[in-house]
């Protein structure tokens, strides 16, 4: 593409497993629309239709928590569930609760005896002071499970 001349362009490669070898179960951590999408490339090709999809949305019960935000959270999972219910069984979960993001993950994780977790990463801006936002950095250093962190 001309666009692309002289430039570096990354390269995905996916390898589809055969559909024989068992269903996984994935838990998405879902927080914006943007994320979904890139969420849902990564996984396109990863998924099988024996899998089964939790996409999971989770806000907190507070002040700061508003009715766009909820509706943005459900516009998240509306994309989940639309590019990625063609391919595998998809369930979507909006969360408002005292709960953290990471404890609204784990606890889902847990009732559905999750494979691994499939969250994005974002980098850290000029001003930051780590590396990844809290619910990557509790996700990474807390659960059981594998976690696949998607740059988005």
């Amino acid at each position: 593409h001309e666009a692309n001349k002289g430039r570096l362009v990354p390269v995905n490669i996916y390898c589809r497993r055969a559909s024989n070898t068992g269903m996984s179960v994935f838990i998405l951590g879902i927080d914006h629309v943007e994320t979904s999408a890139q969420l849902c490339d990564y996984l396109i090709d990863a998924v099988t239709d024996d899998d089964v999809v939790h996409a999971v949305n989770s806000l907190t019960d507070d002040d700061q928590t508003s009715s766009t935000d909820i509706r943005d959270g459900e516009q998240a999972l509306s994309v989940v569930r639309s590019r990625l219910s063609i391919y595998t069984t998809v369930e979507t979960h909006q969360f408002v609760s005292d709960s953290s993001p990471s404890e609204d993950l784990r606890a889902h994780a847990a009732s559905v005896d999750a494979d691994e977790f499939v969250i994005g990463v974002r980098g850290p801006t000029p001003t930051a002071t780590v590396a990844f936002g809290s619910t990557t950095e509790q996700l990474l250093t807390e659960v059981k499970r594998p976690v696949r962190a998607v740059p988005v």
